[in-house]
């Protein structure tokens, strides 16, 4: 393979990286929004109900702070803006829902931990890989050159 053929490779593969970390920051992203929205819609104070009857220390507190994560930290996801600090929290946070909310079975349908696993990899994964070149935070690692 050519020098030119081996570049014009390696800039489709990275094109196709970049793509796909766009496609999960977003969906993943707009499905953290859409939770956080409704435990602030549905009122926080059923939210924070609902965290203390499943034993969530300083329920309260744990409520307002994980639906406002949820929120912002979606829309920063889509975004890729300040990735390695929101991705992490979101991923724990997802890993204390699995084990306040959904310990007792494994698959959704039975309410278990299936899907908040599966949320709680793609932010770890974010947080380890990065958000890829079409970011904000790639933009201003450009901006800072």
């Amino acid at each position: 393979m050519s020098t030119i053929a081996r570049t014009l490779d390696h800039r489709r593969h990275a094109t196709a990286q970049d793509l796909g970390l766009l496609i999960g920051r977003a969906v993943v992203g707009v499905t953290f929004v859409v939770h956080g929205w409704q435990k602030w819609s549905g009122g926080i104070g059923g939210t924070q109900d609902g965290f203390a009857a499943m034993g969530v220390p300083l329920a309260d507190v744990a409520a307002v702070a994980l639906a406002t994560l949820e929120v912002v930290g979606g829309a920063l996801l889509v975004l890729g803006a300040l990735t390695t600090v929101v991705a992490p929290l979101l991923g724990l946070g997802m890993l204390g829902a699995a084990w306040y909310a959904h310990r007792d079975a494994f698959l959704v349908s039975d309410g278990g931990s299936e899907f908040v696993l599966v949320l709680a990899a793609v932010a770890f994964l974010l947080a380890l890989v990065g958000p890829g070149r079409w970011s904000v935070d790639a933009l201003a690692a450009r901006g800072r050159r």
